[in-house]
C-alpha cells in the first residue's frame, strides 16, 4: 500500500527550472536538479531510473525503516517497493542501487535546494483543505552529531561534541513540517533567526495573505532582530528569555510570596506569575516580559518569556508557551523514528538533500496516520508503531496478466485497519 503523489518526494522536482542555453539534448531530470544541465549530462537513451523514481524509492525506504543507502542494494528487487515506485513486481526492472542513490544525493546544488525548500512550504499550504484562520509555528534545533570532517561541522560546548544543529519548523496544531534546514553546530544568532522567519512567513503569506501567524521558540530564538521583524510584519511571538540579575530583581517579591505560600501549606509546588516592561541593552524598545516563579522542595525556580501577545500571564505561559513541548515529539519522530541524523555525506548540500528526503518520509507516515478514523488508536500512534503494525508486514505478491495479487497472512492482527486505510488512500486526490 502506498500513498499517492501528494507527498514531498514527488514535489521536489516541480519548482525546478533550467538556465542552460546549450542546444544539445539532455535529460529533463538533469535540468530539474541542476541550473546548468551541461554540468551533469544524462543521455536519454541510457537512463534507467528517473529522478522521480529514485527520490520516491529513497523516501519509501526511509519510511519503511531502511534509512541507509546501502539498503537499496538488498531491496531494489523487492516486489512491494517496485510496485510503490510504479513498476511491475516481477517482470519490471530492478530499482536503483546504492551508488546511484549516492550520486543522486550529491546532485543538487544550492539553487536547486532553495527551490525544493520553497516546494516544501507549498506542500504545507496545499495540505490544508481550507485556509486556516491561524497557524502556530514552533521553531527549534536539535543536535546531529557528525561522522567525520564534514562541511558545517563545529564543536558545541553544550553537547561536548562536533555536530550540526539543523533547524526544524513545524505547525504545532497539525504536526506538519514547514521547513528543515541544515545548520552549523552553533547557536543561531538574531540575524539568522530573522532571515529564516522572513523567508518562511513570506512564503506562507504569499499563499494566505490574511492568516494570523504565531511563532514560538526557546530563549536562544528570542533575539531582538527576530522580535523586531515580527512586530513590523504582523506576526505574534512568544519566546523564552534567559534570566539575569535585573530580571530576577524585578520578581523578588513574587519569589518571597511563593516561598511563604509553600511554607504555609498552600501546596507542594506553589506558582506565582507576574509581568513587567523590560528592555535589554541591545533592544530599541521595551517589551512585555512574563515571569513564572515556582517554589518547591528543591527551591525556587524562575522562568521568563517575552511576547507581544495579549492575555493573562498564567494563560500565556502555561497554555501557550508550555504547549511548545510537543515540538520535542515532532523532532523525535523526524530524527529517531526516521533516522534523519544519518547525515554522513561530506558535502553540506548532500546532507541538506538527505534532510528533505527524510521529510518526504515524514509526510508519508503523517498522511497515512491522518487517514485513520478519529476514534482509532492509529490516529495518535508513533511512527515506529505505525511502521511495525501496518508497513513491515510479510506478504506474497503474484503478478498476473490483468492484475497484481497481494496475499497477507491470515493471522495478521490488523486486517480491518489496513483495509480501511487502503480504501481511504485510493480516494486521495492525484
Amino acid at each position: 500500500m502506498t500513498l499517492r503523489d501528494r507527498t514531498l518526494e514527488t514535489r521536489l522536482l516541480q519548482r525546478q527550472s533550467c538556465s542552460c542555453r546549450d542546444p544539445r539534448p539532455s535529460h529533463p531530470d538533469c535540468r530539474a536538479l541542476h541550473p546548468d544541465c551541461r554540468a551533469i549530462p544524462r543521455a536519454p537513451e541510457r537512463v534507467q531510473h528517473t529522478l522521480a523514481e529514485m527520490i520516491r524509492f529513497r523516501a519509501l525506504l526511509i519510511a519503511a525503516g531502511y534509512p541507509d543507502a546501502n539498503d537499496c542494494d538488498a531491496l531494489r528487487s523487492d516486489p512491494a517497493f517496485k510496485m510503490a515506485v510504479g513498476r511491475l513486481p516481477e517482470s519490471g526492472g530492478d530499482l536503483c542501487s546504492q551508488p546511484t542513490v549516492s550520486r543522486l544525493e550529491n546532485l543538487p546544488g544550492p539553487v536547486a535546494l532553495k527551490r525544493m525548500m520553497a516546494a516544501m512550504v507549498d506542500l504545507f499550504c496545499d495540505s490544508f483543505a481550507m485556509v486556516p484562520r491561524r497557524i502556530v509555528l514552533d521553531i527549534d534545533d536539535t543536535e546531529d552529531r557528525v561522522h567525520g570532517a564534514q562541511q558545517l561541522s563545529l564543536f558545541h560546548a553544550h553537547y561536548d561534541e562536533r555536530c550540526f544543529l539543523p533547524m526544524h519548523i513545524y505547525e504545532a496544531t497539525t504536526g506538519k513540517p514547514v521547513a528543515v534546514i541544515l545548520r552549523p553546530g552553533k547557536t543561531p544568532d538574531g540575524a539568522e533567526v530573522a532571515l529564516v522567519l522572513r523567508h518562511v512567513v513570506r512564503a506562507i503569506r504569499a499563499r494566505w495573505p490574511r492568516v494570523d501567524i504565531l511563532v514560538r521558540g526557546d530563549s536562544h530564538y528570542g533575539r531582538h532582530e527576530a522580535m523586531s521583524w515580527c512586530e513590523r510584519n504582523r506576526v505574534g511571538y512568544i519566546f523564552g528569555l534567559g534570566g539575569n540579575k535585573i530580571l530576577l530583581g524585578r520578581v523578588t517579591d513574587l519569589a518571597e510570596d511563593a516561598a511563604m505560600g509553600r511554607l504555609a501549606g498552600e501546596a507542594d509546588k506553589v506558582r506565582r506569575f507576574g509581568e513587567f516592561r523590560y528592555a535589554a541593552r541591545t533592544w530599541k524598545v521595551e517589551r512585555r516580559v512574563i515571569a513564572r516563579i515556582e517554589a518547591s522542595a528543591q527551591g525556587t525556580d524562575t522562568r521568563f518569556i517575552v511576547t507581544n501577545l495579549a492575555g493573562t500571564p498564567k494563560a500565556l505561559y502555561e497554555t501557550i508557551y508550555c504547549a511548545r513541548g510537543q515540538m520535542e515529539n515532532l523532532i523525535k519522530a523526524h530524527k529517531l523514528h526516521l533516522a534523519s541524523d544519518r547525515t554522513s555525506c561530506s558535502k553540506a548540500t548532500a546532507n541538506q538533500f538527505r534532510l528533505l528526503i527524510h521529510t518526504a518520509a515524514y509526510w508519508l507516515l503523517h498522511t497515512l496516520r491522518g487517514l485513520a478514523p478519529k476514534a482509532s488508536f492509529w490516529r495518535d500512534t508513533q511512527f515506529d508503531t505505525l511502521r511495525l503494525g501496518l508497513i513491515k508486514v510479510a506478504a506474497r505478491v503474484t503478478e498476473m496478466n490483468t492484475r497484481i495479487k497481494v496475499s497477507l497472512p491470515t493471522s495478521f492482527p490488523y486486517q480491518e485497519s489496513l483495509a480501511v486505510l487502503a480504501a481511504r488512500t485510493v480516494k486521495l486526490p492525484p
